[in-house]
């Protein structure tokens, strides 16, 4: 199965909020509209999202109900006003995979490739949200 991509997007429906400055862990790591987007999309789609955080390189969307952490990974432009580009990747690489807490080797693969297409229907059904790429290595730089 290949690696995960990313999924770089232009859109200025996810513009950084009212207080989210305060909640930074670093500066310029927004991106919280579109984490409670994911959010709620998912949750549609039968995810169990409990829950979004910002963390020191952006913002994590948590999905529950895996036999493994799995999240998605949210970065945002450190000019996001201007530039209105974010991307989004899936945490977890899919393929074979040793969990500790299983103590065995479990496959990531089914999950991780059916939330990958899923995160891409997301975008390329909501005509406010344009697809920048795909790109393997992080696009924001």
């Amino acid at each position: 199965m290949p690696a995960n991509t990313f999924i770089h997007i232009k859109s200025a429906k996810f513009p950084t909020l009212p207080g989210e400055d305060e909640e930074l862990v670093n500066e310029g790591t927004y991106g919280k509209a579109l984490a409670h987007y994911l959010q709620a999309e998912l949750a549609k789609r039968s995810y169990d999202v409990p829950f979004v955080c910002c963390e020191d390189w952006g913002w994590w969307v948590e999905i529950k109900g895996q036999p493994f952490v799995l999240g998605i990974c949210v970065y945002c432009s450190f000019e996001l006003a201007e530039t209105e580009e974010l991307c989004v990747t899936v945490s977890m690489e899919p393929g074979r995979r040793w969990s500790w807490r299983r103590f065995g080797f479990i496959d990531t693969s089914a999950r991780v490739g059916q939330l990958n297409t899923d995160l891409r229907e997301i975008f390329e059904v909501d005509s406010e949200v344009e697809i920048l790429g795909f790109p393997e290595t992080y696009p924001l730089e």
